[in-house]
């Protein structure tokens, strides 16, 4: 067992699963949590949820998750979850990059995510599952992961036009209060089921970052005060929810990346661009970088975190590829980082989950548990354990 070799979150589905995921993908006369509608649905998501928890066990992972197999995508079941929101199939899906880059690779449709009435947290399903998560264990740590406020914010007022006269929120200010409600709401009922860990997922950071070309926001002609006055809103909506957590006594992490579907990923954006405005001012216990790639740029990124007593996971490896990882680059990196920031404060995982939408990236449930099996034995090496 090793400490330091940590996960994201999601694991690869087995094919069983899969099949009622499959179904879910192409319904949108089914509410969520969809039990009621598909025979048979329920028991299996149990009985996957068991397995994955057992390999972990077995593989001596220090925090447990439930491998998000509770969750058809990383982000909306969350938001399905709560009252006042109305599930829907999309006329397209999210737009991310084919591997060679060259065209484009569109996602899954079930992605709709209309509000409908007034935003509330309070018995959201996800609480079942934790519960669940929590009795599987084998009183091990466990983690749990849900969407930042930030990224759900940033979902609806830029992109799905969710403030409008008539609307339930008809300015920007309305949704983001009724949205914080709604999250303290989740996360004090989090709270008092025995919640110790909460990790807060984000991918909307590198809209900000100059040197994405795919975002509106980089490059020449961007009113870059109007830009800066979004980034400190984005960290404004999370700092409020991390206080809050931490008020009752929760450990608040976030996981960051740039896009993770069917192996694709979605933009660039080095942490450089982004350090002041994001890493540097939220007040996370625990950051989730990625830096499989190139894309992330350079490590000189995390002296923002030299005074901080923050914890960083340096996401070296990639869940992306069959292959295992180029192990010279990873101890490379990892004495690189070291020299940046104390030892003690670093971890090594994968960039990503294995599955962050129920399809998973294009490798087997095989290669997955040696990459895995691979990060324990670099973390044990490494530092000594």
């Amino acid at each position: 067992m090793s400490i330091r070799f940590q996960i994201v979150g999601s694991f690869l589905r087995p094919a069983e699963l899969l099949r009622f995921k499959r179904e879910i993908e192409g319904r949108d006369d089914i509410a969520y949590p969809f039990y009621a509608d598909l025979a048979g649905y329920e028991e299996r998501e149990l009985e996957a949820t068991k397995d994955v928890v057992k390999k972990q066990i077995e593989r001596g992972l220090s925090i447990l998750t439930d491998g998000e197999y509770t969750r058809s995508l990383w982000h909306l079941d969350f938001m399905w979850g709560m009252k006042g929101i109305r599930r829907f199939i999309g006329e397209r899906g999210y737009v991310f990059r084919d591997k060679d880059e060259s065209a484009s690779f569109e996602t899954r449709r079930d992605i709709g995510m209309e509000i409908v009435g007034t935003l509330s947290g309070k018995n959201h399903h996800f609480i079942n599952n934790f519960k669940s998560l929590k009795s599987l264990a084998q009183g091990r740590e466990v983690k749990f992961c849900i969407p930042s406020p930030s990224h759900i914010y940033g979902e609806l007022s830029w992109f799905r036009n969710a403030c409008a006269k008539g609307a339930v929120y008809e300015t920007p200010a309305a949704l983001k209060e009724g949205l914080l409600g709604a999250y303290r709401d989740f996360i004090g009922e989090f709270a008092a089921a025995g919640g110790k860990i909460l990790q807060m997922d984000d991918c909307l950071w590198e809209i900000f970052a100059d040197d994405n070309l795919s975002s509106p926001y980089a490059g020449k002609g961007v009113d870059q005060a109007k830009k800066t006055a979004m980034a400190d809103e984005f960290v404004e909506i999370n700092n409020e929810i991390i206080s809050y957590g931490h008020d009752l006594g929760l450990a608040m992490w976030t996981h960051n990346c740039r896009g993770n579907y069917a192996s694709r990923n979605m933009c660039d954006g080095s942490y450089l661009e982004i350090a002041e405005l994001f890493l540097r001012r939220m007040n996370y216990d625990r950051f989730f970088l990625e830096w499989d790639d190139d894309r992330a740029g350079s490590l000189e990124a995390l002296s923002v975190f030299k005074d901080k007593k923050t914890e960083i996971v340096l996401g070296l490896m990639s869940s992306k590829t069959r292959a295992l990882d180029d192990e010279p680059r990873i101890l490379r990196m990892l004495d690189e980082a070291a020299r940046i920031i104390p030892k003690d404060r670093l971890y090594l995982s994968h960039q990503c989950g294995f599955a962050s939408c129920d399809g998973g990236n294009e490798l087997s449930e095989d290669e997955q548990w040696a990459k895995v099996d691979q990060g324990q034995r670099i973390a044990r090496d490494y530092w000594n354990e």
